[in-house]
């Protein structure tokens, strides 16, 4: 196949997809189509459903914490500050 024909495929693809209709219930159809072919067929546990839940728990809680900043200073054997790190603001 050249590489013009297959351009020229890809081109008449595009146009005939669903997701190119102006019409928003076909592009959702299509794309609910889409996302339901890409979901693995296996049956989920509670131990699944309690695992996200405490996920996003967790997550929830450390984003309504203040932000933590962090100062590290290095000293060398003299005495003499080696290095000044600050991470934050």
């Amino acid at each position: 196949m050249s590489e013009r024909s297959a351009l020229v495929e890809l081109a008449n693809f595009i146009g005939r997809s669903p997701l190119a209709s102006p019409d928003m219930t076909a592009r959702n159809k299509a794309l609910r189509g889409m996302t339901e072919r890409m979901l693995p067929r296996q049956r989920r546990s509670v131990g699944d459903l309690l695992s996200v839940v405490m996920t996003l728990s967790a997550r929830t809680r450390r984003m309504a914490q203040e932000p933590a900043h962090v100062e590290i200073d290095v000293f060398s054997p003299g005495g003499k500050r080696a290095i000044r790190m600050t991470l934050g603001e």
